[in-house]
C-alpha cells in the first residue's frame, strides 16, 4: 500500500525539475554489507530512502516486516511489493508521520549525503527506535583515494551516480560521519569501511584470496583512506 503524504509542490518540483529525483529511479541497488548488519533478531524495519525496494525485497525473503520511505512515486509504485507501507515523502522534513510505529532496525543506506539538514531526520529516527533497536547507516567516503587523487588535481566534477553523485548534498569524512550520529544522541556500536588497497596490475596475477585479506587489512588500518563505503551501525543513548 502506497501511502502518499502532503509534499509541499514548489519543494518537490525543484527537486525534480533540477536534480530529476522523480525520474532517477535508483533499482537494482541493493546493499549486501547493510543488510549483512541488520540484526537477526529485527521483526519489524523501516527503510529509510528505500529506492525501489531492493533491500526491502531481500529483508522481505528473511519474513522481515519493511516500511519505507522514498520521495520518488516512480519507486514506491514498484516498492509497495516488498513493503507494507512506502511512505511518499521529503526527509528534509524528517520523518513522515508514521502512527506510533516502533522499530526494531532502520537502514539508511546511502540517504543522509543526499540530505541538506539531516538533523531532523537523524531525531525523528531515534524517536521511533525501540530501546534495543539499530541505526545501519552507509555513507560514501569523501576521502577514498582516488577522490583524494581527484582534488589534489583539482577535480570535483559531480557525476551521474556514485561517489560524485549529482544529487549528493553533503560530504562525510570516516570521522565527520561517527561525529554527526554522536551529536544526534546516538551510541557506536560498530563502525567499518568496504573499500580496497590499490594495486590493479597484481590483482591479474595473485589469487583473489590475498587481495582480500590485502583490502581487509588496509580498509581497517586506514579507513579515511581506502574505504568507499563507510558503514555504521549505531543505537540510541538512553
Amino acid at each position: 500500500m502506497v501511502r502518499k503524504l502532503k509534499i509541499e509542490p514548489i519543494t518537490y518540483k525543484v527537486l525534480v525539475d533540477m536534480n530529476g529525483v522523480d525520474s532517477k529511479v535508483y533499482r537494482g541497488f541493493s546493499n549486501p554489507q547493510v543488510l549483512a548488519l541488520v540484526p537477526s533478531t529485527a521483526k519489524k524495519v523501516l527503510d529509510v530512502g528505500c529506492g525501489a525496494g531492493d533491500n526491502a525485497m531481500h529483508l522481505q525473503q528473511r519474513g522481515v516486516l519493511v516500511d519505507g520511505v522514498t520521495l520518488s512515486e516512480s519507486e514506491a509504485r514498484i516498492a509497495e511489493k516488498y513493503c507494507r507501507n512506502v511512505f511518499v515523502h521529503d526527509l528534509e522534513e524528517g520523518l513522515p508521520n508514521l502512527s506510533g510505529e516502533v522499530y526494531d532496525c532502520v537502514i539508511c543506506s546511502h540517504v543522509i549525503e543526499h540530505i541538506r539538514f539531516p538533523s531532523k531526520l537523524l531525531y525523528d529516527i531515534r524517536a521511533i527506535l525501540s530501546p534495543e533497536g539499530r541505526l545501519v547507516v552507509a555513507l560514501p567516503n569523501l576521502m577514498y583515494f582516488k577522490n583524494r587523487y581527484n582534488l589534489l588535481l583539482g577535480r570535483f566534477d559531480y557525476q551521474e551516480g556514485g561517489l560524485m553523485d549529482n544529487t549528493h548534498f553533503r560530504w562525510y569524512t570516516f570521522k565527520t560521519a561517527q561525529n554527526l550520529l554522536e551529536e544526534h544522541g546516538y551510541v557506536k556500536v560498530l563502525a567499518y569501511v568496504d573499500g580496497n588497497f590499490p594495486v590493479p596490475f597484481l590483482r591479474k596475477t595473485m589469487p583473489k584470496n590475498t587481495f582480500a585479506w590485502l583490502d581487509r587489512l588496509a580498509s581497517h588500518t586506514v579507513p579515511g583512506l581506502f574505504g568507499f563505503q563507510m558503514l555504521f551501525v549505531y543505537r540510541r543513548s538512553d
